[in-house]
């Protein structure tokens, strides 16, 4: 059984008219290949049983509807150089996970831009994020990562703050075609 937050997460998903991540060391569920999702489950604590990780994996892969379905929303991705080089698994699976990232981002719904480690000053580069905006802007949520599960941010005031951080961080991040480029050069030197 999923915990309910995953479901809540299942409800944002539907009802979303866009989404923006800001990602530091992991990839977000919607770009994560199912090995990788599934190594980062696998070294969860606490353990998961083999059928919850498995079921939590399906869950994520079956998320990328919103941005691969019949009707995909919008989706901007700014994502730490950290977090395309760190190897949840081995090289293979790196590989295919920069190539996940980079097969989508050609398409015109998709924004993907890469905050490069030597960006000076970049300490608001550091803060994970998922905002999910809503069918009317009172209805946009801000999903973080905390160590019990998932955040939930709907306050108007908490959803400013949020917007402005995320057009600080794309503002100081690479170029959507730069930033390809760059995922592109990785991927070939694993």
């Amino acid at each position: 059984m999923l915990p309910t937050s995953f479901l809540d997460l299942s409800e944002l998903d539907h009802h979303a008219r866009y989404r923006r991540d800001v990602a530091v060391l992991f990839v977000p569920g919607p770009l994560q290949t199912e090995v990788y999702a599934r190594a980062l489950l696998a070294n969860r604590v606490p353990e998961l049983t083999r059928e919850e990780q498995e079921l939590r994996v399906r869950h994520r892969v079956a998320r990328r509807v919103i941005i691969e379905g019949p009707a995909p929303i919008p989706y901007e991705l700014v994502i730490h150089d950290a977090a395309l080089r760190i190897m949840v698994a081995d090289r293979d699976a790196s590989r295919a996970q920069l190539s996940r990232i980079l097969d989508p981002s050609e398409a015109d719904h998709i924004t993907i831009r890469v905050i490069p480690f030597e960006l000076e000053g970049s300490t608001r580069a550091g803060y994970t994020m998922t905002y999910v905006g809503g069918p009317v802007p009172k209805l946009d949520t801000v999903v973080r990562d905390v160590p019990h599960g998932s955040a939930f941010i709907d306050s108007e005031a908490m959803l400013g703050v949020f917007r402005t951080r995320f057009r600080e961080i794309g503002e100081v991040a690479r170029a959507p075609d730069h930033s390809r480029d760059f995922i592109h050069k990785l991927a070939q030197e694993l």
